[in-house]
């Protein structure tokens, strides 16, 4: 009997999809949940070692004037999509198209992950992602229409 390999056990890693997207040779935008917030980072492999060029967690939101009552909602809709604009804010030195990792998270339509990767390509990154599979603007701005507006202001703001 073979025994797999211990991520493989414990639901971590899928080794077929990983060989697919380093075969790729582009970029990748990794998408992570968490019980509390989202993590986003753009990762370049070289020889499968991992190197991480820019990175974002949702928590970082409180400091850029996310409300501190609204603390329990840094992985909604609302929050994917603004940390999505800031991670392409800071990307903005890439010139190849980014592949989306999404790792075992299942692709829904309206997620938290398209909506992160809308942010990201509103924000000018190049990125392969079927538009259809993103939220649309009302239900990213459902909650927190007036907080998420003016955090998008700033970051807006910062870029000119």
């Amino acid at each position: 009997m073979k025994l797999d390999k211990k991520r493989r056990r414990e639901n971590k890693t899928n080794y077929n999809k990983r060989l697919i997207l380093l075969k790729g040779e582009s970029p990748r935008l990794v998408i992570r949940k968490t019980n509390r917030n989202i993590i986003l980072q753009i990762i370049e492999s070289i020889h499968a070692q991992d190197k991480v060029l820019h990175s974002f967690n949702t928590k970082d939101l409180l400091k850029l004037g996310w409300s501190e009552t609204k603390k329990g909602s840094l992985k909604s809709l609302g929050a994917a999509y603004i940390g999505g604009m800031v991670l392409g804010n800071k990307a903005k030195d890439l010139k190849d198209r980014l592949v989306v990792d999404t790792g075992l998270i299942p692709s829904t339509k309206g997620s938290r992950i398209y909506a992160a990767i809308k942010g990201v390509s509103d924000s000018g990154i190049k990125i392969n992602y079927d538009k259809e599979m993103a939220p649309s603007k009302e239900r990213i701005e459902a909650e927190n229409t007036k907080m998420i507006n003016d955090i998008l202001n700033k970051i807006k703001e910062k870029k000119k």
